[in-house]
């Protein structure tokens, strides 16, 4: 019974992030939260914020790329939600978002940054969960290899590791 009981409630969870916005509410997180994301957004779960566990994420759609990155030895596949993704499920509205780290190390990432697809929020790496000695448990990462734009300092220093916070601003 408790396997039915985890598919039913991963069922439902993959139903209501699935859904239009205006269709469903956003479900509350069943295990710890791993992201909350705040201010310009339309979805939420928790007064003025939609907070997110590792189910829920996992429930969305799911984007993997292989890359290389300058923290990493060798190509690493990472998979996740699209940052575009997320932020279109809450109806986020904002021009820019502050990304947060479990440290408090904060980065703020343009509209421009996102609507392009890339980066997204990676979950794991290589077909693992990320710890928080990896950089995770999320990792912003973009797809470094596919596109010389995404080797610069700027795009380096928004991929923001152990993420736990995004705020939507204007």
């Amino acid at each position: 019974m408790p396997f039915l009981s985890l598919l039913c409630r991963s069922l439902l969870v993959f139903l209501s992030l699935a859904l239009p916005l205006s269709a469903a509410e956003l479900p509350a997180p069943a295990g710890p939260p791993l992201l909350t994301v705040t201010g310009q957004i339309t979805r939420t779960n928790d007064g003025d914020s939609a907070r997110f566990d590792r189910a829920m994420l996992e429930a969305m759609t799911q984007t993997s790329f292989t890359t290389r990155t300058i923290w990493t030895d060798g190509e690493q596949r990472f998979t996740g939600v699209a940052l575009h993704d997320l932020l279109a499920a809450l109806g986020a509205t904002g021009s820019t978002i502050r990304a947060t780290a479990i440290n408090d190390y904060a980065v703020d990432i343009p509209r421009e940054d996102w609507e392009t697809g890339a980066p997204i929020i990676a979950h794991s790496n290589n077909g693992r969960p990320m710890s928080l000695r990896d950089k995770g448990p999320l990792w912003i990462i973009y797809p470094y290899d596919s596109d010389r734009a995404y080797q610069s300092e700027q795009v380096y220093a928004r991929s923001i590791w152990q993420l736990d916070r995004i705020n939507v601003m204007e």
